[in-house]
């Protein structure tokens, strides 16, 4: 209309886009197919990210280093530790365990050798050592044994099995039967009965008793204590503490092997009565760190794992292995490979290439110590007790102990190429302690009889490591092995030493208000077990020549 106002124009879409996207529509088109193409074809499929760098730096600093007034290892002095909490936080913690086998901290206030350290955390430890806190409900992290317990590691028992009072060693079934000298259960001496192992009737009445794991930092950050911020307190109390974890600990620091630090400690709970523990370090993101020289990452086996080729994608392995350094700049890729390397290797590829992805003397050495302190829950027994340290200088894995409790528990009489069984019997043939075969599952002397097939050594037989295994079972490993396992015998048995660390470690443990006369029966035991080793290892000429 004249001398009104002009009607605006609409703008075209063309005009509304963008002026650099105008000009550059084809690239941005590309990129928009590309993009719908792979959500078309990809999107069910997982991505796993892989992190190569090798950097040297940890992340989860310490920036808070309580120094403390005495060594917290030092096993020449006398020490004590205090926990004080509130009960209905203990309570809810104990309710939750027994309900579904969480392990959840609560927050306590720690008073260690005279030094006060609030707000730190503390949890249940541990695995079979638990499980009688749990009634008929077993362990957490493993298939259940019909009638109050259950197998550590996960493994099925067969039908019938159970546990006695809910406690962690295994009652046979009706039909099958220990060989001949081997007991389940209970505590004995050499050729067949344990001289160290203790069953352990926790009670949350007596959380003075309880394994307890204390970490400094739950609720601090960055905070340690003298350089830890983990600390274990293993199970067993006064008459019971594990005098043989304690002087395997020593033994196999003094052979050159790491071991974690330990020390005998008084432990009072709120107003609860003192209770005389071991404390022992923790396998943590520090102890990783110190292992070696620190270029390198360590990987803890967890109980209800596997040495089982899963595939390429991460997530499946998270629940076998846990990393404890290095996080963020490495993950679980180099133990993927050699998980995939074992599996698949042929009997003639795994003897001509081993050294390429393990440190063979370091294996040798591991699987010696283990045989030679009697220990059938090593890397192929059902706590899975092992860590793997992979050097990012080499490229190679070593082998490393931990978790001692359950050594000098097999038969006294064990040689070289002997399995150590729970009862105390033992697989002639090299087959190793997972009682495996090389690709076989054979039964032998430590298979009770009637068990199922697929049982070997270990737990009643229900263990296995295709490392370990196929290790032993090389004859191309036979010398280097021998070598070690010569060695390390003349370290522990030939030179006096165990017998001369019982009697240090028993006095460490009087110390710390241990002394009655049912501790002075255990030291004996464990002694006549010591005893008996030396004697029968100094006949055995593959071990003395």
């Amino acid at each position: 209309m004249d001398g009104g106002i002009p009607a605006q124009r609409r703008r075209r879409l063309k005009d509304r886009v963008p002026v650099r996207l105008r000009h550059h529509w084809k690239p941005a088109a590309t990129l928009g197919v590309g993009l719908a193409a792979m959500v078309w074809f990809l999107g069910d499929a997982r991505i796993s990210p892989y992190v190569t760098s090798s950097s040297r730096v940890e992340a989860d600093a310490i920036t808070e280093d309580v120094p403390g007034t005495v060594g917290l290892y030092d096993t020449s002095v006398s020490h004590s530790i205090q926990l004080i909490y509130h009960q209905t936080d203990f309570d809810k913690m104990m309710k939750e365990f027994k309900d579904d086998g969480t392990k959840e901290y609560i927050e306590a206030d720690l008073v260690i050798d005279g030094v006060r350290l609030d707000d730190v955390g503390i949890r249940l430890k541990g695995n079979s050592t638990l499980s009688s806190l749990r009634g008929n409900k077993g362990m957490p992290g493993g298939g259940r044994f019909p009638g109050g317990g259950n197998l550590p590691g996960g493994g099925q028992p067969p039908d019938g099995a159970q546990f006695p009072g809910g406690g962690g060693m295994p009652q046979l079934p009706d039909g099958m039967q220990l060989p001949e000298g081997a007991q389940a259960g209970g505590t004995g001496g050499p050729g067949g009965a344990p001289g160290g192992m203790v069953q352990y009737n926790l009670s949350a009445d007596k959380p003075e008793e309880l394994p307890w794991l204390v970490k400094i930092d739950e609720y601090v950050k960055g905070r340690a204590y003298q350089g830890e911020r983990e600390i274990s307190l293993r199970p067993g109390s006064n008459s019971q503490l594990p005098l043989n974890e304690a002087l395997s600990l020593s033994l196999t620091e003094r052979s050159g092997q790491r071991a974690e630090r330990y020390g005998f400690t008084q432990l009072k709970v709120n107003d609860r009565p003192a209770a005389a523990r071991l404390m022992v370090e923790a396998p943590d993101t520090d102890y990783a760190e110190q292992t070696g020289d620190g270029n390198g990452v360590l990987y803890k086996a967890r109980a209800g794992g596997s040495f089982a080729y899963r595939g390429d994608d991460p997530s499946e392995y998270e629940d076998s292995f846990k990393q404890l350094n290095k996080k963020g700049s490495q993950d679980l890729e180099p133990v993927m490979k050699l998980i995939k390397w074992v599996d698949s290797a042929s009997d003639e590829e795994f003897a001509r290439d081993l050294d390429q992805y393990v440190d063979v003397e370091s294996l040798a050495s591991y699987v010696a110590a283990q045989n030679l302190l009697l220990n059938f829950d090593d890397m192929a027994g059902p706590g899975k007790n092992y860590l793997l340290r992979y050097d990012l200088d080499t490229k190679k894995f070593s082998v490393l102990g931990w978790d001692y409790n359950l050594t000098f528990s097999g038969d006294a009489t064990a040689g070289p190429d002997d399995s150590i069984s729970m009862g105390g019997g033992m697989m002639p043939g090299g087959q190793g302690q997972g009682g495996q075969g090389q690709g076989g599952q054979g039964q032998g002397q430590g298979v009770p009889q009637g068990a199922p097939d697929g049982m070997g050594g270990g737990m009643g037989g229900f263990a296995q490591h295709a490392l370990k295994t196929k290790f032993l079972a090389s004859d191309a490993f036979d010398g280097v092995y021998k070598k070690a396992y010569r060695e390390l015998y003349e370290k522990f048995y030939g030179s006096g030493a165990a017998s001369q660390q019982l009697d240090a470690v028993a006095q460490q443990a009087r110390a710390a208000g241990a002394g009655s006369t049912e501790l002075d029966a255990a030291v004996a035991k464990l002694a006549g077990t010591v005893t008996d080793r030396t004697a029968a290892l100094a006949k055995d000429p593959a071990v003395t020549g």
